[in-house]
């Protein structure tokens, strides 16, 4: 059995412990009240885009338009976003897996990190990092989002990749966040959308002036927005999973306190015990 020093020493370090992960609960709760409101905000407008463009792209026929024709080149990028911190569950490893566990061969996939979790993890199982915006999670904004897709997309009209992904953490509410793998392009239209069953929604859709200028202009902003809105929706989840992780962390700390509290006064209890029976023995061997 440890010694009431021990358990005093333990019993110290863990109310320490249960301090910082008190104090950064209260900081994750609060960033997450500005991040989930900045996401709810934004949720509408990126929903309503990928909405329009799948249904627009359901009603337009055959169009033969580079951003919707696969490229000749077996590259695929994807764009990987976690978070520069642990401590979120496992907010991070969930996001590696949709790579690490997905149909993607590493020889295939060119990634694009933005944050530095996913960077390592992905690194080390052996897979290409073609470039790496990590500062960009700390305070996401469009025209970032703007830059990446700029990117991708020169490296897409001129065949260096044939496919681009995304893969962030969706956010739903406070605690439950869901990992999601999104293809941007070539740009498919859903089955939802090709389904309806409204009789208005069968007519072709007509484009003016000329629908290679249409979707010059259209599929750029529709990438930019899939891209921002998955950065300010996997800041919000960051967030969430690290409040939730240290709030359990607490209890947790909670639990074992009382567990080491209870040690020590048992611990206490039996010397005091032991202390009492040797006075008595003594007394008795000299009378």
């Amino acid at each position: 059995m440890a010694s009431m020093r021990d358990i005093k020493r333990r019993k110290g370090s863990i109310q320490s412990t249960q301090q910082i992960t008190k104090a950064m609960k209260l900081v994750s709760t609060v960033k997450l009240q500005r991040a989930k409101q900045r996401a709810e905000q934004s949720k509408a407008y990126f929903n309503c885009m990928y909405e329009t463009v799948t249904s627009m792209l359901a009603k337009s026929g055959s169009l033969n338009h580079p951003y919707l024709n696969k490229a000749e080149s077996g590259k695929k990028a994807v764009i990987v976003i976690t978070s520069n911190r642990g401590l979120a569950g496992g907010y991070n490893s969930n996001v590696v897996k949709l790579i690490t566990q997905g149909d993607f061969r590493k020889d295939e996939l060119e990634i694009y990190a933005i944050g530095k979790k996913g960077r390592d993890a992905l690194n080390r199982n052996g897979y290409h990092i073609m470039e790496e915006n990590s500062e960009i999670i700390e305070e996401p904004s469009y025209v970032d989002a703007m830059a990446i897709s700029s990117k991708l997309l020169d490296a897409y009209a001129k065949g260096e990749i044939s496919e681009i992904y995304l893969a962030y953490t969706g956010f739903k509410n406070t605690v439950v966040h869901v990992p999601t793998l999104l293809k941007l392009l070539p740009v498919e239209a859903s089955a939802e959308a090709e389904t309806e069953k409204e009789p208005e929604s069968k007519a072709m859709m007509n484009f003016e002036p000329e629908d290679d200028e249409a979707l010059d202009m259209i599929i750029p902003k529709y990438i930019t927005s899939l891209i921002y809105g998955g950065l300010v929706e996997a800041v919000a989840s960051e967030n969430g999973a690290r409040m939730q992780a240290m709030d359990s962390a607490t209890s947790n700390a909670e639990e074992m306190i009382d567990h080491l509290s209870l040690m020590y006064n048992r611990a206490r209890q039996g010397s005091i015990t032991q202390e009492l029976t040797e006075i008595i023995a003594g007394a008795n061997a000299i009378s």
